[in-house]
C-alpha cells in the first residue's frame, strides 16, 4: 500500500510548527537526576496550593462525575459576572486561557487577515495562532521589555483582524499603564479585536496605574483571566473570558461543547469564595519578589522588575542561559528558559513557597560560576 507523505497529508503551517513545551515535572526530574530535594519554579503555578475550600467541593463533584458537565458552566458564569460586575452573557468559560485562544481562532479570522502581538510573550498564543494557519506579525518589546503599544498600532492594517496583549506579560512580568493602553486602544479601529490576557490579573491589580480592561467601554476588547495562577487550580483547567455579548454569543457557537470539567467547574466556584486565600498567597508573592530583587542586586544579576508571580533574570548569553537552567535543574530546582518565549538569554523564576525560595538561594551558591 502507498505510504502518504507529511507533505500530503498535513498542511504546511502544522508541518512547521513547534508545539508548545511546558516546564519539567517533578517526575522527571526525579527520574533524571534523583536530586535529595525538588524545587518546581518553572510554570508560575501558585506554589501555596489552592483554597482549602476546594478539596470538600470536589470530592462532593464526583458523586455526580459520571455525568457530562453543564457545558455553558451556568453557576459559575453568574458567580463571575456578580465578581466583575457584568452579566453572565458577556461571559465565556473555557479549559483554561490557551483553550479560550484556540476558540478566538477558530471563531474570528477569515483569509488574508493577520494578528499582531509582541515579539516575546505567551507561547501559547503563538501555536493556536499558526494552529489556524493565520499570519502574525510580532513587533519587538521595548529597551525594558515592555509591550510597544505605539509600534504595534503603527503596525495595525486594514487586514488585521487581532491584536493580542499580555498584561501584565509572561514570561517578562511587565505591564502596560493606563495611559499607554488608554492612547493605545483611541487608535484601534473598530474592526479589530483587542485581546487582553489577563492571567496574571489578581497579582497586579493593585498597582496604581495597571489599566483593568474590564473599566473600559470598548465593544472590540475581550479580556482573558485564568483560575490557573492566583487562585492555584492550574490542574483543574479553568479560564474564562469576558467581552461583549455578540463576541462571546459567537464563541459560544464554537467552544468545545463540554469544557470545563465538571470537577473543574465545581472547584473554581470554591476558590471565587476564598479572597483571604487569594490575599495570603498574593503577600508572600510580594515578600518573595522583594527578596529575588535583593538577592539579584548584591549579586549583579540582571533582572526585570515584575508585577506577576515571577521574575525574569538576563544572562550574558544564550548558553550561558543552558548551563544555569541545566546546573540548577541537577541541584533539583526547576526553572524555565525562556527562548521559545523569544528571549533566549533569559531565565523564568517563579515565586515559590520559602522553603522553595531557600532551596533556589542555596542551590544558586553552588552554581553561580555558570553565570559568572
Amino acid at each position: 500500500m502507498p505510504q502518504l507523505s507529511d507533505h500530503s497529508l498535513v498542511p504546511a503551517n502544522i508541518r512547521d510548527l513547534s508545539p508548545y513545551v511546558a516546564g519539567k515535572t517533578i517526575e522527571e526530574v526525579k527520574a533524571a537526576y534523583n536530586p535529595p530535594e525538588i524545587s518546581k519554579l518553572a510554570s508560575n503555578e501558585n506554589r501555596m496550593g489552592c483554597s482549602s475550600l476546594v478539596r470538600p467541593a470536589v470530592v462532593k463533584a464526583l458523586e455526580e462525575v459520571q455525568d457530562y458537565p453543564d457545558p455553558v458552566a451556568q453557576q459559575l458564569r453568574e458567580a463571575l459576572a456578580q465578581q466583575n460586575n457584568v452579566s453572565p452573557e458577556n461571559i465565556i468559560v473555557g479549559a483554561g486561557s490557551e483553550s479560550l485562544i484556540a476558540n478566538l481562532c477558530r471563531t474570528f479570522f477569515d483569509d488574508n487577515e493577520h494578528a499582531i502581538t509582541a515579539d516575546a510573550t505567551f507561547v501559547g498564543f503563538f501555536v493556536q495562532i499558526n494552529i489556524r494557519g493565520v499570519s502574525l506579525k510580532k513587533v519587538p518589546l521595548t529597551s525594558d521589555f515592555r509591550f510597544d503599544l505605539e509600534a504595534i498600532a503603527d503596525a495595525i492594517t486594514s487586514e488585521t483582524k487581532m491584536v493580542y496583549i499580555a498584561n501584565p506579560n509572561n514570561p517578562t512580568g511587565t505591564y502596560v499603564t493606563k495611559t499607554e493602553f488608554e492612547r493605545f486602544m483611541h487608535r484601534v479601529p473598530d474592526h479589530v479585536l483587542v485581546v487582553m490576557d489577563e492571567a496574571y490579573y489578581e497579582y497586579a491589580e493593585s498597582v496604581a496605574d495597571y489599566p483593568d480592561s474590564l473599566q473600559y467601554d470598548f465593544d472590540n476588547i475581550i479580556t482573558l483571566r485564568t483560575f490557573s495562577k492566583a487562585y492555584g487550580l492550574a490542574g483543574f483547567r479553568v479560564g474564562y473570558a469576558i467581552a461583549s455579548p455578540k463576541i462571546i454569543g459567537n464563541m459560544m457557537k464554537t467552544k468545545l461543547t463540554f469544557e470545563p470539567t465538571s470537577l473543574g467547574q465545581e472547584a473554581a466556584l470554591a476558590a471565587l469564595q476564598d479572597t483571604a486565600f487569594l490575599r495570603k498567597s498574593n503577600k508572600r508573592v510580594q515578600e518573595g519578589k522583594k527578596r529575588l530583587y535583593t538577592f539579584f542586586e548584591k549579586r549583579n544579576v540582571s533582572y526585570v522588575p515584575s508585577v506577576a508571580n515571577s521574575v525574569l533574570i538576563q544572562l550574558r548569553g544564550e548558553q550561558q542561559a543552558i548551563d544555569f537552567v541545566q546546573a540548577m535543574l541537577e541541584e533539583g530546582v526547576i526553572l524555565r528558559r525562556v527562548h521559545a518565549f523569544g528571549l533566549p538569554r533569559c531565565v523564568r523564576i517563579t515565586i515559590g513557597r520559602k522553603k522553595e525560595m531557600d532551596h533556589f538561594v542555596h542551590a544558586f551558591g553552588k552554581v553561580k560560576s555558570k553565570i559568572s
